[in-house]
């Protein structure tokens, strides 16, 4: 059959889409910008329709009519990422969360350890050949694809079509939903004085050549807007935002020195504005790889020199590191960042990255402390962390010993803070720590 008359005939109504979904079914949701806009708005207005139905993703991006307080019946959520709307019904119990590496993500779904009976996600329209491409989020999507018993796709014109792995035939999906809606769209945030300090010492750490990983959010954007005097930068990151386009376009990152993927852009997501979707839109430079590739430790260290950047909620004394939640409130995930700070350590003149604000948002209290706050998990452990960067330093914790990472941790404490943490260091290890005059 033609492909063009197999789309026609399995095209649908967004309330036949859902229909496909039975009660006790476990659906997948695209990730961030991929996220399925129509699907999950007709699924919410017809949830009289659904009884217990587990609805999985990453980061969401959406309205979330499916998590509000009443759909419990209908609806119940599992966070393999803990987004903003996610926080309070997990916090009220009425939603879950499975910890997981970003990389493992698809295995769960392979495997069956997390059996997918409905996929629906968003894409690009098909091209003349009948391939439909992930767009901006390719992660999880092409084997979510594979594993799901029934698959639908909301194909937006306002979807990028982007290169790499990131191609499905519409032969591979169930059902097809026609959607107009807007993209997500990601602002950038406002930087900080204390941002820019931290972005100025983190580009002290790069070299002409080196191969980032970079986030999303202010300290992320604080560092690229200090590198414009490097030199053939390259990328391979989980994800890029608005925040690289003046490096791009100002010739800064180049890729020419990478050993994989050579002068191309390595991500498997992308979230930012239209700006940056108009970018990568049929832009040869941009690779798109499942997550399990892209986020692979042996992968990543396959590139020289791989300098991480992440960002964490607080660091103890022995520079254990928290990302994810205060105390037992989960706040966000585990995402790529154990990946990427392992794929950093594995590259040869690699170098992993771990910034914060040396204090809460209202000064209140430290972020550098001399234990993990009741009930936090370690994100990163002691033993993979590297440099540690805070807008008072940078204290590097890698091969030193208990007693010298937590008195470098103190220097790059706020001032307010480090007579606190010197009394622990003493009663840790039965001598004064002099502390220098600020």
């Amino acid at each position: 059959m033609d492909w063009r008359t197999y789309y026609k005939e399995h095209t649908m109504t967004p309330e036949q889409a859902v229909s496909v979904i039975k009660d006790g079914d476990r659906v997948v949701f695209g990730h961030a910008v991929g996220e399925p806009i129509i699907f999950q708005r007709t699924m919410a207005r017809l949830a009289e329709q659904f009884h217990q139905v587990e609805v999985a993703h990453m980061v969401y991006l959406g309205s979330g009519e499916y998590l509000q307080p009443g759909m419990e019946p209908h609806f119940r959520h599992n966070a393999l990422f803990v987004g903003g709307l996610a926080r309070k019904p997990i916090a009220e119990h009425r939603a879950d969360y499975t910890p997981v590496f970003f990389s493992d993500v698809p295995r769960l779904f392979r495997d069956g350890t997390l059996p997918v009976d409905v996929f629906a996600f968003t894409c690009s329209p098909p091209d003349e050949r009948g391939y439909v491409s992930l767009g901006l989020s390719c992660d999880y999507g092409a084997q979510t694809v594979k594993s799901a018993k029934t698959v639908i796709a909301e194909v937006n014109p306002n979807m990028p079509r982007t290169y790499g792995e990131t191609f499905v035939h519409v032969s591979e999906i169930d059902g097809f939903l026609c959607s107009w809606e807007p993209l997500p769209e990601s602002r950038p945030a406002k930087i900080s004085d204390a941002d820019r300090q931290i972005g100025k010492y983190i580009a002290g750490l790069v070299q002409d050549g080196d191969c980032l990983q970079l986030g999303i959010g202010a300290l992320p954007d604080a560092v690229c807007s200090f590198l414009g005097e490097k030199h053939d930068l390259g990328l391979h990151s989980e994800m890029i935002s608005d925040g690289i386009l003046p490096l791009l376009e100002s010739g800064v990152i180049t890729g020419r020195r990478k050993q994989r993927d050579t002068g191309k852009i390595t991500v498997t997501f992308l979230m930012g504005t239209r700006r940056l979707y108009d970018y990568v839109d049929n832009n040869p430079l941009i690779r798109m790889l499942p997550v399990d590739i892209c986020n692979d430790p042996a992968v990543i260290s396959q590139n020289d020199n791989v300098v991480s950047i992440n960002s964490c909620v607080e660091v103890d004394l022995q520079g254990q590191v928290c990302a994810e939640a205060i105390g037992l409130r989960q706040i966000s995930g585990i995402g790529g960042q154990m990946d990427f700070v392992r794929g950093a350590n594995l590259s040869r003149g690699g170098r992993s990255i771990i910034a914060l604000h040396s204090t809460t948002n209202d000064g209140s209290a430290s972020k550098i402390v001399p234990t993990l706050t009741t009930g936090a998990p370690v994100t990163t452990s002691r033993c993979d962390v590297n440099y540690i960067v805070t807008e008072y330093g940078v204290a590097q914790l890698r091969g030193q010993t208990l007693r010298e990472r937590a008195r470098r941790l103190i220097t790059i404490a706020h001032p307010s803070f480090r007579e606190q943490l010197a009394a622990e260091y003493e009663q840790r290890f039965g001598e004064k720590l002099p502390l220098s005059p600020v």
